[in-house]
């Protein structure tokens, strides 16, 4: 397997760290998270004419790669700069979905808007349980004479309040899950704005017999398709969390080099040091699994238990950096003046989106048991 970006990877890493280093440091994100809007057209726009729009997305459809490791490196520097753009829920979960359906006009069209910013999604899919399982999912899509009728809630729908088209994942009468597109200002569409801890604009969305043409249905029998738009959530999620820590612990090395107790820096410290080094360790471990798993899905190997591993391993490591940066900045670390405590915060979030770690250490543990029971019956076949 090949854990390294390739050179044009590497190019667009590095510009994409310039433009935020220029245009996204602490100050200028904490003016856009407190404005009214909540994010910032011009960065969008640089967004755009630097092509990152267009970077998570196969050729075929007018990307420039689409790989397991494009969605990575964008999403680490997401996590870095506490960068609150839709970036995530317009392009790396809506989009990413609608560049998986083939054959439909209508998706299509709304993919190539999304990726010449003219317009944001938002991917409704959340219904309440807090966990990646898709077989929750009890919004109710019918099929009536003259089209479509949808009822149900979705919660936490990131990028809700700005969306011009939401992807809703809901299930047909024969059990059979489906994804169609809904405009959020049709009647019947219900919509309760919110901030989440982490400064992203999020809202829960009510569908009271919202009537829909037949052409809004863009996938049935859609449980794979569904499945892999959590999958991109968990690596592109676990990716933000990486980076966060990175930025974590980045600050306290230089916090605990420059802050001076008795005459001497801190990191002087046993205590310190050894604690530094922990998060050292943990970062490692944290990057290692998420460059593991991306090489894994790029060969063709991953299975669902390697993203819920994933996931897993970046909300406990994720929090056990973040806690020890508190520790290591003191009070200071917990003011609105300081990153540490949004780097914590979004930690956090990430944590509870799509199942936290506990939910999906049970799940890789089923899956072990599983595999464990089914080895005995498979080698006595075939012997």
């Amino acid at each position: 397997m090949d854990f390294t970006f390739t050179e044009e990877q590497v190019m667009l890493r590095d510009a994409m760290s310039r433009l935020l280093g220029q245009h996204y440091d602490f100050d200028q994100r904490q003016q856009i998270v407190h404005s009214s809007a909540g994010r910032s057209e011009r960065v969008w726009r640089q967004f755009r004419d630097m092509g990152l729009l267009h970077a998570p997305f196969p050729e075929a459809v007018g990307g420039f790669g689409g790989k397991a490791s494009d969605l990575v490196l964008l999403a680490e520097l997401l996590g870095e700069h506490l960068v609150v753009e839709p970036y995530l829920p317009s392009i790396l979960l809506t989009g990413r979905a609608l560049a998986r359906v083939d054959g439909h006009a209508g998706a299509l069209g709304w993919l190539e808007r999304l990726m010449e910013g003219s317009a944001l999604g938002a991917l409704a899919h959340e219904e309440g349980h807090g966990t990646a399982d898709i077989t929750r999912i009890a919004t109710e899509l019918i099929p009536t004479d003259d089209g479509l009728l949808l009822n149900g809630e979705k919660h936490l729908v990131l990028g809700g309040t700005d969306a011009d088209v939401l992807l809703v994942t809901a299930r047909l009468p024969d059990g059979a899950l489906a994804m169609l597109l809904v405009d959020p200002t049709l009647r019947g569409v219900g919509m309760e704005c919110y901030s989440t801890i982490d400064g992203r604009r999020a809202a829960n969305i009510r569908f009271e017999n919202v009537r829909l043409a037949p052409d809004a249905l863009i996938r049935s029998n859609a449980d794979k398709a569904i499945q892999d738009i959590v999958h991109d959530a968990l690596l592109a999620l676990s990716a933000e969390a990486v980076g966060a820590m990175a930025a974590l612990l980045t600050a306290s090395v230089q916090y605990a080099g420059t802050r001076k107790q008795f005459g001497v820096p801190i990191s002087s410290f046993q205590a310190i040091a050894h604690r530094l080094a922990d998060m050292k360790l943990a970062y490692v471990k944290a990057r290692s699994t998420l460059f593991y798993t991306a090489a894994l899905i790029e060969s063709g190997r991953a299975e669902p238990r390697d993203y819920s591993l994933l996931k897993a391993q970046a909300g406990r490591l994720g929090r056990a950096i973040a806690e020890s940066a508190i520790q290591i900045h003191g009070g200071v670390g917990t003011t609105d003046e300081v990153s540490v405590g949004h780097h914590l915060k979004r930690i956090l979030a990430i944590e509870a989106m799509f199942g936290p770690s506990e939910y999906h250490l049970r799940l890789v543990g089923a899956s072990s048991v599983s595999a464990a029971s089914t080895a005995p019956r498979r080698e006595a076949m075939e012997a």
